[in-house]
This record gives structure tokens, sequence and C-alpha cells, in this order.
């Protein structure tokens, strides 16, 4: 990957961790990027997941605290914008 692309790609997902749960933390943004990939997997191919899922519980358990904390800060995020 050429890396002037590499930093228009992480300025992309800055943005969109900032628009989605109001931070773009080195943490949070690792934590968004595992969370696009594994939804894209899961919705383009479930087996996929399935498998994985099967092959590592422990990730798997790992991944949905992840998705449970990106939902919880991006209703956290979306409250403290109405207001």
């Amino acid at each position: 990957m050429e890396k002037e692309f590499a930093q228009q790609l992480e300025a992309l997902l800055e943005k969109y961790s900032e628009l989605l749960v109001g931070e773009a933390t080195e943490a949070t943004k690792e934590k968004v990027k595992a969370w696009a990939m594994y939804s894209h997997i899961a919705k383009s191919m479930p087996a996929l997941i399935n498998h994985w899922s099967s092959l590592y519980p422990e990730a798997r358990t790992e991944m949905k605290q992840i998705i449970n904390e990106i939902k919880e800060l991006n209703e956290q995020h979306r409250k403290s914008s109405q207001k």
C-alpha cells in the first residue's frame, strides 16, 4: 500500500471513529476497525464467522465485548450530540 493512501485511509478511520463514538484515540480506532471488519465479514460471509468463532471462542467473546462497547459509546455520543 502506498504511504499516501495509507495516511488517507487512516484519516478516514479517524473521522469515522469521531463520528461514530465521539473520539479517535488509537485504542478506539483499533476497536472501530475490528468492529467494522467483523461486521462486514459477518454480513458477507456468515459461514466464515461461524467457523472462526468455533476455532477461537475466546476471540469471539472479546469481539462481543468490543461490539457492545462500540454500541454503548455510539449511544452515549448520540445522546450528548442531541443536547
